[in-house]
Parts: structure tokens; sequence; C-alpha cells
């Protein structure tokens, strides 16, 4: 009789993704690496080519004693964790995904509460300003620019979206 099997994430070493999925096609290994088409631009040509869709993770299907055996491999970390356990996907979010992907190939994640507005309050979170307030002007692509208040003057200075997170608390005149 054959154990169930259930999806679990694990991590994967930087830019290891497609490698490991690679090794757990192999060893005949169920697993899934969504991929999504981007443009990738040089200094000599633009080119479309497939990425992850979460970069650093990648989803295998096992029967559960066998879960820790997936661990050997080489490029994958760790196990997602929720609740001190392996994180457990249902069948059905797998599939949402593919279907997602079958639909649209240029296909991103974000997360919603990171999605910059303009009037967002946002911290920086590294570099020179880092752990300042600011209040988001514009956004253009990845890049923002943002109102910065300090010593009774605004500074306007532009960020690379990624290293602003939005802040819930008033920002001090």
């Amino acid at each position: 009789m054959e154990e169930t099997k259930k999806w679990y994430v694990v991590y994967t070493l930087p830019r290891w993704e497609k490698r490991v999925a690679k090794d757990l096609e192999v060893k005949g290994i169920e697993h899934y690496c969504p991929l999504t088409l981007v443009e990738k631009k040089w200094s000599d040509r633009k080119k479309r080519v497939h990425e992850p869709l979460f970069k650093g993770y990648v989803f295998v299907r096992l029967p559960d004693l066998r879960k820790w055996d997936i661990k050997s491999f080489t490029g994958i970390v760790n196990f997602v964790y929720w609740l001190k356990k392996p994180a457990i996907v249902k069948d059905d979010d797998i599939l949402t995904i593919r279907k997602f992907l079958n639909e649209f190939e240029d296909a991103r994640v974000e997360s919603p509460n990171e999605i910059l507005q303009p009037n967002d309050r946002v911290r920086v979170k590294s570099g020179s300003m880092m752990d300042h307030n600011g209040l988001v002007v514009e956004v253009k692509g990845k890049k923002a620019r943002v109102l910065l208040q300090s010593m009774e003057v605004c500074l306007v200075a532009t960020f690379s979206t990624d290293n602003l997170k939005k802040w819930k608390q008033h920002i001090e005149s």
C-alpha cells in the first residue's frame, strides 16, 4: 500500500532552483519549479528567459516517511517550516499556480503589502538612510521617489522599491 504523498516546499541555494529540479527529475522525484518568462537585458542584447517564479524555492511531492531523504540533495538547504513542522502545500494551491502560469506567461510574485503607491508611508531598509521614514511621492517601475522630512526641511530621494518597506506609524512633521 502506497502512502499518500504531500507537497512540501524546500529552500534551495541561491539560483539553484533549476538545478535542483533537474536532479529531482533524474531521481524520479515528483517536483514543481514554476517558471515565468522574463526579459533580461545585457549591454549588447535582450533575451527572454525562464526564471523561477519563487526565488529560492522548489515544491516536492513525497510520502511523509521519505520527506527527510530530500535534505541530502545538493542544492537543497532545508524545508520551509510552519508551526515547527515542514509546511504542507495543498494540491489545489499547486494546481492554481499551474493554471495561472498557463494563462499568464510573464507572471511575477509580489508581496501584497510591498506594492508601493503614492502617499504610502515607508521606511528605508538599508544604506545611509536606513530606518528613516518617508512618504512615497511617485513610483516608476522599481524606483520610488520618497519625501524624507528631516531637520525641518524636505528632502526628496529616489530609492529602489526593494529597499523600502511600508510603514504604518505616523511620520513626524
